[in-house]
C-alpha cells in the first residue's frame, strides 16, 4: 500500500470508528424496542421495521462520504439502494403479516450481507474488517433462515432482535479493531 493510500485510510478510520459505535448503539436500542413491542405487527413494530433499513441507508451515506478519499464506494451505493428498497418493502409487507415481513427482511439480509462481505474484503488494508466480513457472511445465513421461518405456522419477529444485536456487536468489534490501527485483518 502506498503512503498516500495509508494516509487516506488513517484519515478515514476515526470517522468509520465513530460510525461503527453509533451503529452498535442503534442496533442494541432497536433490538430492545422490538422485544418490548413483542412479536405482533403493531404500529410501533412496523415503524421499527421501517426504521432499521432506513438507518442503514443513512449510515451508508455517512460512510460513503467519509470513505470517498480512501477508495471505491460502489458497494456502499449498492447498500444504500438495497436498504432503501428494503425499507419500502418492509412498509408494504407490514400490512400483509409477519411471514411477509420475514421474507422481505430475509431477502434484505442476504443481499446486504453479501454487499457487506465484499466491502469488508475491499477494506482489509484499512484493518479492523474481519468482523465486518464475518458479519456479512452470518447475515447471508440469517437471511436464509428468516425466509425459511416465514413458512412456520406462527412466525415471530423476535429473531430479528437477535440479528440486530449480533450485527451491532460486530460493528463494535470493528470499531475496537480500528482503534488499534492494526492493518493485519
Amino acid at each position: 500500500m502506498s503512503s498516500v493510500a495509508s494516509a487516506e485510510h488513517v484519515g478515514t478510520k476515526p470517522a468509520l470508528r465513530r460510525l461503527y459505535v453509533i451503529r452498535f448503539a442503534f442496533a442494541v436500542a432497536w433490538a430492545v424496542l422490538l422485544l418490548v413491542n413483542g412479536s405482533d405487527l403493531t404500529t410501533g413494530a412496523k415503524l421499527l421495521l421501517f426504521l432499521y433499513p432506513a438507518f442503514d441507508v443513512a449510515a451508508a451515506v455517512i460512510d460513503a462520504r467519509s470513505a470517498r478519499t480512501a477508495g471505491p464506494v460502489k458497494g456502499l451505493y449498492a447498500n444504500m439502494a438495497v436498504s432503501a428498497l428494503a425499507a419500502v418493502g418492509l412498509a408494504v409487507a407490514g400490512t400483509s403479516g409477519t411471514a411477509d415481513v420475514l421474507r422481505v427482511w430475509g431477502a434484505w439480509a442476504v443481499i446486504s450481507g453479501l454487499i457487506q462481505l465484499l466491502v469488508g474484503v475491499a477494506r482489509r488494508p484499512m484493518g479492523g474488517q474481519w468482523a465486518m466480513i464475518a458479519s456479512g457472511g452470518i447475515s447471508v445465513l440469517a437471511g436464509a433462515s428468516f425466509i425459511q421461518s416465514a413458512s412456520q405456522d406462527d412466525p415471530s419477529l423476535t429473531a430479528l432482535a437477535g440479528y440486530a444485536t449480533l450485527g451491532g456487536i460486530f460493528f463494535l468489534l470493528s470499531a475496537i479493531r480500528l482503534s488499534r490501527s492494526a492493518p493485519k485483518d
